[in-house]
Formats: C-alpha cells, sequence, structure tokens
C-alpha cells in the first residue's frame, strides 16, 4: 500500500524548487544525485535516477553467488588471459 505525502512549494524567480525534506528522505535522495523530470498528462513527475552503485547496494537481488564461485570464476579468466599471451 503506497502512502500520499503532499506538500505545497514556491517556485523562486529562477524557476528552483526545493524538495521537503521528508519526501528527499523518504525516497532517499541525497546532495548531488541525479533527478529525471517529465510531463505526464498535466503532471510533472520527478524520480530519482539509480546508478549501478546504488542497485548494487539497495536494488533487488536477482541472484546469488558464493565467493568459491566468484574465486573459481577469476581463476578461469585470470587462466584465459595468461593463456593468450
Amino acid at each position: 500500500m503506497s502512502t500520499t505525502m503532499s506538500f505545497e512549494v514556491k517556485v523562486s524567480k529562477k524557476r528552483l524548487v526545493s524538495l521537503p525534506k521528508a519526501i528527499a528522505d523518504k525516497m532517499g535522495i541525497r546532495e548531488g544525485m541525479k533527478l529525471r523530470m517529465y510531463i505526464e498528462g498535466d503532471r510533472i513527475v520527478i524520480e530519482p535516477v539509480r546508478d549501478a552503485f546504488w542497485y548494487a547496494l539497495y536494488g533487488p537481488k536477482v541472484g546469488y553467488i558464493s565467493f568459491k564461485e566468484l574465486e573459481e570464476e577469476s581463476e578461469r579468466e585470470q587462466e584465459k588471459l595468461q593463456n593468450s599471451t
């Protein structure tokens, strides 16, 4: 179930808008992050742009690899590199 948050914000002379802290915190938006903005009908939609690092830490986990499997793959790749020279 999604919770609706609603705030009124003011647009500055330079058309800047500040995100309310409660919204930024809820969405995990931090200083320096990129946001995507687009128009959907008569609404402005703002959403965080998630990078690979964010997905690695917080994104859905789609598989699991053990340390042993990782080490074996690393050894295979190193062997390929040694044999190619």
